[in-house]
This record gives structure tokens, sequence and C-alpha cells, in this order.
């Protein structure tokens, strides 16, 4: 077992539902030998997972650590619907033994990773104009959910901010995006994002095609995604077809409202699981349809992030900054 010298490394970890990852990290490079993989059923809370990962790692003695959570942060503390932990900045120093710690939504990390992206894992969707390195960027987040958060350089650093995008009102621009809307309200009892751009929300827009033929049938995402690659499907394929178009309005949408000239993001899982068919089925156009305003939608290109560890990137890039600034 290697023996880490106190204080010489950053702890960094992506809190999921289901599994944490963690990591050391040296400035704003995560070291690839250091990330473990953590089952959170076998963990009581985040002091006793961070723990076990200390001893794993030589009893190593961070000089600060930085999580992200798949949830709101407020004062210092995140709130996650699908896992009952107490994450706050008090247990986080406890439990890491660190100087310095902070908390940030899983999209804030994404944020702060940008710039630290090897280009391998960056897949470019739609071009645009190209800005300057101090215009604002846009990350958006398909996965186990959705959300955003726009990118702000300043003189001061880089700021990302917070916000729960996912839980906005669903566009409706068809009568059948009407209808699907009306089929999740009557199982949710509201239309929300996230409840058609996420995995569980694929699930929900094949389950609806079915409900319109007369044919009910419900399957997982993965196996949505695996039908539409064997091309055995054609239901699945409409399920694709109506989940790229909305996500490209959503995203045009949250494009107009910061106006990223610096570039639009696609995160997560779901996201990379799309990347080979927004073209097939229009993400551009969808992006684009915005009127006497579809021109000016060509300023914003849309990239999605390929890379696996981008949070623990990003928390890294965020202890960094908190370095700088003393």
């Amino acid at each position: 077992m290697t023996i880490r010298q106190a204080n010489s490394y950053n702890l960094v970890a992506d809190i999921g539902g289901t599994n944490t990852r963690i990591a050391l990290a040296q400035g704003a490079d995560v070291m690839p030998a250091t990330v473990k993989r953590y089952r959170n059923v076998d963990f009581t809370g985040l002091e006793s997972v961070i723990r076990q990962y200390c001893d794993d790692q030589g009893h190593v003695d961070p000089h600060a650590a930085c999580v992200a959570v798949a949830g709101p942060v407020r004062d210092g503390r995140a709130a996650m619907t699908n896992l009952d932990w107490t994450i706050d900045t008090d247990t986080l120093a406890r439990a890491s033994r660190s100087e310095k710690v902070a908390i940030l939504n899983d999209l804030q990390a994404q944020g702060h990773a940008l710039g630290h992206i090897a280009p391998a894992h960056l897949r470019q969707v739609l071009t645009g104009t190209s800005a300057g390195p101090d215009a604002t960027k846009l990350v958006i987040g398909v996965g186990t959910g959705f959300n955003a958060a726009p990118v702000f350089e300043t003189p001061r650093g880089r700021i990302v901010t917070a916000s729960e995008s996912g839980h906005a009102n669903l566009p409706i621009r068809t009568d059948l995006e009407l209808r699907l809307c009306q089929y999740v309200s009557n199982a949710h009892g509201f239309p929300a994002v996230e409840d058609v751009l996420s995995g569980r929300g694929l699930e929900r827009v094949y389950a609806f095609l079915g409900q319109e033929a007369g044919e009910p049938k419900e399957i997982l995402a993965q196996d949505i995604m695996t039908a539409l690659a064997d091309g055995a499907d054609a239901r699945a394929a409409e399920a694709a077809r109506i989940f790229v178009r909305i996500l490209g309005t959503v995203a045009g949408n949250l494009s107009l409202i910061q106006l990223p000239f610096g570039g639009v993001y696609l995160a997560g899982g779901v996201a990379r699981a799309f990347g080979p068919y927004l073209t097939q089925f229009g993400f551009g156009d969808a992006f684009r349809d915005k009127g006497r305003f579809a021109g000016f939608m060509s300023n914003f290109p849309v990239t999605i992030i390929e890379d696996d560890y981008a949070a623990l990137t990003g928390c890294a890039c965020q202890l960094e900054a908190l370095d700088r600034q003393g």
C-alpha cells in the first residue's frame, strides 16, 4: 500500500444515487490510478465512504476536498432525492480531515471542467460562430435526470451557477407533444422536462407511443437504445426521434436565455448514448427552430462531453481556484 504525504493531494468525489466515485488530484489534474468506485448501499453515509477511501489510499490526509452531488446545494448542504445521506461541509471536512472543502451540484462540476477536457473526449454536434475565451458557456446534463448550468468567466475567475432546469415545464410544439405532456401529467401530476429528457423519460416516451398505438409495452432505456442500434424496433426509433427533437427545443430555449456564445456542452450518460443519433433525428433543426431568431442560433456550437471523469476534474479545478483565492 502506498503511503502518501499529508496535505500533498486534494480529494474529489462524484456522488450519484447508486455509486460514489472518489479520486485524488494534484492541482486541476485527477490522478487516474486513484479513481475508485463504491456502491452507496454498502455505506451508511458520506463520512464512512470517504474514510474507507482514505484508508484504501494509504491513510491519505488531503489538503482539500470537493464533492459533486446530483441535487441542489444550498448554504453548504446538498439534498439528493435518491440517497438518504447527510452531505454538508461539516461532514465533508470531518470525513476527509481537510482544511478546505466545497460542495458542488454535479452540473456545476461539469462546468468547472470545461477547458480541462481532452479534445478526444469532445464530440461536436453543431458548429457555431467562434467566440473569445471569456464567452459564456452552457452545460446541459442528460442522464438519470436533467439539469443545466451556465458558465461565466469574470475578472475574479470562473463562476458556474446552479439551477434546477429539469423541473421546468416541458415545451409543447405539436399535437403529439401535447398528448405526451398529458400522458406524463396523468402519471406524475406535472409535465416536467426531466420526465421526458432522462433515461426514465425515454422509457416514458416509448410507453406513451405504445398507448397511442393501442399496443401497451414498457421496456428499459438501455433496451430501447439496443433496439435502436439494431434497427429491429420502429417504436424505439420513433421514441428516439421525439426525445431528440424535444432535447433540441429545450437546449435552444436555454441557449436563448443564457446566450452561450462560448458553446453548449451536453453531458451525462444519456447524452453520450444519443451522440450518434442527434443529427439523424433532427437535433439541429429543433435547436434552431426559433422563428426570426433561427439564424441567430448558429452563434451557439454544441458539443458532447464524453469524459466520464469530467465531474471529478471540475471538483479539482474548483479547489485549485479556491487555493488561488487564498
